[in-house]
């Protein structure tokens, strides 16, 4: 490739369908649709529908038959997309899954160096994609140190910087800021005026997209739902698709209850708390804070203030930088005063944790199995583990997973699954990290009413995220980080 701007893609499905290897359900089926060079596309569906799918398989990802299995044909240009080498790029929903190298600069050029581009161009690229996505850090500096929603950036960076014939995003602003969220749009929008390509969007955030893209297409069972204009889609089909789960303009999910009593006592205090993930390091300080139960704390602020290390900090599972963080009264019987002491089991019985990044947390063979793991650990009975998990299976929208490879799983899936799991173990204080990632409106309902009702029944809620639905949703106590720096 040289520095000469590649022209925009033409993208076809013809009855395309693809099953994972081991899974009896097809995750997308019987998809067609032409997708005209230049085009902009927001890609809607409920969860599950098989959205990340498709876009993997338009990268030429999705690998050989070992993988899985293919019906129909899903080309660009007229060619196999899995013979298109170069002409799509592909941002995915995990931060941590496309993170390649050791150095921001580094990280973004990989892709410009696979590509042939001479080098004399690929560092003005470099940094020019990185001015783009609104990254401002040095180009040495290590992307370990970066936050889930910097890493974000990173990866929108690395494909501005090779700039494909066809666009593919899956959820790009899932781990933003709102003001992250509207640099990265406006950051894909100044990519397309200036180099024009082919886009393809996942995105929740309908609202979000609908000013940069110009078609709807709704994938669900059985193929494409509905393709249109976003107006004519949303307007003559908005109830039906809202019905299904997919995220429609104006049409809110529903809110739990208020909570029927006021907080109770403290469960966790801290007081002057800094917290850091490298030694000698702390990225947010001077926190004082309670977490009582009965309660939600909503833990906000922009990417890079330190709200997951906060969030690990509280779960016991970091050691604090400096000043205090104390459990108290039931939380504390039997235990240290300080959770980073406390033993895996008197973990387990006290603080549920759910990470930001789903895989980092998956154990089992089968869905089943991973929502039997706590409970197993507990010492529960096999009726009233079966009784929690069956529960949960059925309100996450899960049971026809049950024995599925969790790593087989849609983001959003797997997010249901690890907030499923911490759930089956009814912990006295549950800190989640970016609960409602990845969910279509029905399965943010059900995740909202569980927590909701774990809140009422006497546990303590700590969400760190970017929805402020959620907050209002919970009737949440909002502490907001405003530092920034790394994790």
């Amino acid at each position: 490739m040289t520095g000469d701007l590649p022209r925009p893609a033409a993208v076809e499905a013809r009855g395309w369908g693809w099953r994972h290897a081991s899974r009896h359900a097809w995750a997308v089926s019987d998809a067609s649709f032409r997708i005209e060079p230049g085009e902009r596309v927001l890609l809607l569906g409920a969860s599950g529908a098989g959205k990340s799918t498709l876009l993997h398989g338009l990268a030429g990802v999705l690998g050989g038959d070992e993988e899985g299995e293919q019906t129909g044909e899903l080309l660009l240009d007229g060619v196999p997309a899995a013979r298109a080498r170069g002409r799509a790029g592909l941002v995915l929903q995990d931060p941590d899954a496309q993170v390649i190298l050791a150095r921001v600069g580094d990280d973004v050029a990989f892709g410009c160096e696979n590509l042939g581009v001479p080098r004399g161009e690929i560092w003005p690229r470099v940094r020019s994609a990185l001015d783009a996505v609104g990254l401002d850090v040095p180009l040495d500096r290590a992307t370990k140190a970066l936050s889930g929603g910097q890493k974000q950036r990173l990866a929108l960076a690395g494909l501005l910087a090779m700039r494909p014939g066809l666009v593919l995003l899956d959820e790009p602003t899932a781990n933003l800021d709102p003001h992250g969220v509207a640099e990265v749009r406006d950051a894909v929008t100044a990519l397309l005026d200036t180099h024009p390509a082919t886009l393809v969007v996942v995105e929740h955030r309908v609202e979000v997209w609908l000013p940069v893209v110009d078609r709807v297409i709704v994938l669900g069972a059985g193929g494409v739902l509905a393709d249109g204009a976003p107006d004519v889609v949303l307007g003559a089909h908005g109830a039906a698709l809202a019905a299904r789960g997919v995220w429609v303009p104006g049409v809110p999910p529903a809110h739990p209850p208020a909570p029927a009593h006021a907080p109770g006592a403290a469960l966790l205090s801290a007081s002057g708390l800094a917290v850091q993930r490298v030694a000698g390091h702390p990225v947010a300080s001077g926190i004082d804070l309670e977490v009582r139960e009965g309660a939600a704390l909503a833990v906000t602020g922009p990417n890079g203030a330190g709200k997951s290390t906060l969030g690990l900090t509280l779960a016991g599972l970091l050691a604090p930088a400096s000043g205090s963080l104390v459990a108290e009264g039931a939380l504390a019987a039997g235990a240290a005063a300080t959770p980073i002491r406390w033993t895996s089991r008197q973990l387990l019985t006290r603080i549920g944790t759910v990470f930001q990044d789903p895989e980092h947390q998956l154990l089992a063979k089968t869905v089943r199995q991973e929502l039997e793991v706590g409970p197993r650990a507990l010492g529960l009975a096999e009726a009233e583990i079966a009784a929690r998990v069956d529960e949960l299976l059925e309100r996450l929208r899960l049971a026809p997973l049950a024995r599925a490879n969790p790593f087989t799983l849609s983001g959003g899936e797997k997010r249901r699954l690890t907030v499923a799991a911490a759930l089956a173990t009814a912990p006295r204080v549950l800190v989640l990290d970016e609960p409602t990632f990845g969910q279509d409106a029905r399965t943010w309902e059900e995740l909202v009413a569980l927590l909701a009702r774990l809140r009422d029944e006497g546990s303590a809620i700590v969400a760190v995220t970017h929805d402020l639905d959620v907050v209002a949703a919970l009737h949440a106590e909002r502490f907001e980080l405003a530092g920034g720096g790394a994790p």
